[in-house]
């Protein structure tokens, strides 16, 4: 199937037409890398990021925290790379207005540049919880290179940090700044950590091994004032009680950068609503990553990112035929030492059934989720090297039923005795 670009191009009458892109992260250079694949002179493509930097792996911030990676070692994409695309870059100059009547954004620093077609990949905003203090200095919260220089900062001079969120993103925080030599407490709200991406027997395996590298944890506790004057210096409790804080880092979600596109009349819900090709209700918008809803979900790691920018990127390129498909996504933590992997619906429902296997000498605790004979979710501790392999299962949504004696014990076995 030749695209509209093919076709032009056959002819002898491309006009180059004009590509913004309004956010300069990893969701929206994905998604210009995969147009520049297919249709690499359809457009002059101008990008604005509100960062002073090229496009960089937020994923491998928390090892850079860590002092495992390099700034360096996390770039993606060089000033050089946006020079020999013919890309034009206005890093550190985000974008504050978008006129869809007359197709032209503005810039903070009062650059405008005029679309044929638009791509918002605005990300989203840290929540920082809203009880008094919060605006102290030394909170922080954990979103880009910024953040972590001022914890990397904070670390040289300071002694106790409090990471208020015990998810994902709160555990890297948290090690990172014990890396660093600082004394660090996890204030979480519920009794069971990284609680969306893992099962209560997983949590408190996690939590031990955690606590044994010397971390704190202060479980289902209820942050209800940052304490200081001119600096951060304790976290008190709903209970009364309060934990010395000289920095407090805020994990505890993140919502929708969406204000850009409301304000520019987009549709919005909870985020930006696409299409299955990412387009918006204005058929020249398209958008992208964490910003983005489709069909009532929003997104937080990559894989999906990854997939909607393939199709975006190939709409954009005139090859209209993908369409972006939500899929079952896994996560892995970023802390040395620890092993975990969680893939899939883990919770289940009354027509599924629970595979455990628990080996508390070796601290290795495995459950697989079944339903109708078919895997759906997997949580593994202590032993994830088959974390892939169930992965490709709750994807391929293969039949186990005949595996079902020798699924808890992996690939090897479960091929050998196929």
């Amino acid at each position: 199937m030749k695209t509209e670009y093919a076709v032009a191009a056959a002819a002898g009458v491309v006009a180059r037409q004009r590509l913004v892109v309004i956010g300069n992260g990893m969701a929206g250079m994905r998604t210009v890398e995969e147009l520049l694949k297919i249709a690499p002179e359809l457009y002059e493509i101008t990008v604005f990021g509100a960062e002073p930097h090229g496009n960089y792996n937020r994923i491998l911030l928390s090892p850079v925290l860590a002092g495992e990676k390099s700034m360096d070692d996390i770039i993606i994409n060089t000033r050089e790379w946006y020079a020999a695309n013919g890309i034009t870059l206005h890093a550190g100059d985000a974008v504050v207005e978008i006129d869809r009547a007359r197709r032209i954004v503005r810039s903070e620093k009062g650059v405008e540049a005029r679309y044929d077609r638009l791509l918002i990949a605005t990300g989203s905003n840290p929540f920082v919880i809203p009880v008094p203090g919060s605006n102290l200095p030394g909170v922080i919260a954990f979103r880009d290179i910024q953040d972590v220089e001022s914890m990397l900062n904070a670390a040289r001079d300071h002694r106790h940090a409090v990471i208020i969120g015990g998810g994902l993103l709160g555990l890297e925080a948290a090690n990172g700044l014990q890396r660093q030599g600082m004394s660090v407490t996890v204030v979480h709200a519920s009794d069971s950590l990284m609680d969306r991406q893992l099962d209560a027997s997983a949590s408190a395996l996690l939590k031990r091994s955690l606590e044994a590298k010397g971390l704190r944890f202060a479980m289902a506790a209820q942050t209800t004032e940052i304490v200081g004057d001119d600096r951060v210096r304790a976290v008190r409790f709903a209970d009364g009680t309060q934990i010395d804080a000289d920095l407090v880092v805020m994990t505890a979600g993140v919502r929708p950068n969406i204000a850009l596109a409301k304000a520019a009349g987009l549709y919005c819900e909870r985020a930006i609503v696409v299409d299955d090709t990412l387009q918006t209700f204005d058929p020249r918008v398209y958008a992208v990553g964490e910003c983005v809803q489709h069909r009532s979900a929003t997104f937080g790691l990559v894989a999906p990112i990854w997939d909607q920018a393939r199709v975006a990127g190939a709409h954009l390129a005139g090859a209209g035929h993908r369409r972006y498909v939500q899929r079952a996504t896994a996560t892995k933590l970023k802390v040395t030492g620890v092993d975990l992997y969680s893939a899939g619906d883990f919770v289940g429902g009354d027509d599924s059934e629970d595979l455990v296997l628990r080996d508390p000498r070796r601290g290795v605790y495995k459950r697989v989720v079944l339903q109708a004979g078919r895997v759906i979710g997997a949580v593994l501790y202590g032993d994830v090297k088959d974390g892939a392999w169930y992965f490709d299962l709750i994807q391929s949504r293969t039949d186990v039923s005949h595996l079902r004696g020798r699924l808890l014990f992996g690939k090897t076995l479960c091929e050998a005795g196929a």
